[in-house]
């Protein structure tokens, strides 16, 4: 092997190192990245649920009034027709 090969064949080898060593930084920073956004959505839902527990209470109360409400709605709009016999008309 002659001098000049003997050259060539270490640059390439240390070309070969430092590839190497930026691919594997290249895949570290991608399994971080998705691990990171596996976590974010992770805390997203989470705090998504988390305000569903702490305002159902209130959801629940205004689906109960509502429900009054439209049940006395509907009451009065039974008994509506009998108001005129109330007043003595016919």
């Amino acid at each position: 092997m002659t001098p000049e090969e003997r050259d060539l064949l270490t640059h390439s080898i240390k070309l070969a190192e430092e590839n190497n060593k930026l691919l594997r930084g290249i895949r570290r920073s991608t399994r971080m990245a998705a691990i990171l956004r596996v976590v974010y959505w992770l805390i997203i839902i989470g705090i998504a649920f988390g305000s569903y527990y702490f305002i159902e209470p209130y959801v629940n109360v205004a689906i109960k009034s509502y429900n009054d409400m439209k049940n006395n709605i509907q009451d009065v709009t039974t008994k509506l027709p009998s108001l005129p016999n109330v007043f003595g008309d016919k």
